[in-house]
């Protein structure tokens, strides 16, 4: 059996984060969900409306013989504004802000070399959350593979990010 292992990423509305990360040649699955709040089980309308304090995040399945963390990271990073806070595009809210949530507290030494590298390329602070997974909540199924099922639907990501993600597996 393949070796898997997960991270959750957050990086504004998780349709579109989702649809690229999905993209990426070692990513085994995606889901959305809610991540790191301070309820149980929230909904969409919770998550928007009542302060829950979760992201909308993307937990990421992967084959670290395939593709490494800090490979997804760094094209992670190449759709997200890093220095935003609560903000991704269009998207403004606390549950639109960038985060990396993980399972493995091995993994957070490579997470945190990726930040500084990252930090390296901007004067302003990098504000991308790095916290260990407290909870996840998978979304309604009609936010799943939300891109696929609307094709048209609103994006923050530019179709030129997902080429780029689609050569990945070449």
């Amino acid at each position: 059996m393949e070796e898997v292992k997960e991270i959750y990423l957050a990086g504004g509305c998780f349709w579109g984060t989702e649809k690229y990360l999905s993209l990426i040649k070692g990513v085994i699955s995606t889901e959305v969900g809610y991540v790191n709040g301070k309820t149980k089980n929230p909904t969409y309308q919770d998550v928007c409306y009542n302060n829950t304090g979760h992201t909308e995040g993307v937990k990421v399945v992967y084959n670290p013989s395939i593709i490494s963390l800090s490979e997804i990271l760094e094209l992670y990073y190449d759709v997200i504004n890093p220095v935003s806070i609560n903000r991704q595009g269009n998207d403004v809210g606390s549950q639109y802000r960038s985060g990396i949530y993980y399972m493995d507290e091995s993994d957070r030494d490579e997470i945190m070399a990726s930040i500084k590298e990252l930090q390296t390329k901007y004067e302003e602070k990098i504000a991308v959350e790095v916290l260990p997974l407290s909870n996840y909540t998978t979304a309604e199924e009609y936010h799943q593979k939300y891109l696929d099922k609307n094709p048209g639907g609103y994006c923050h990501i530019g179709p030129d990010k997902f080429e780029k993600a689609k050569e990945t597996n070449k």
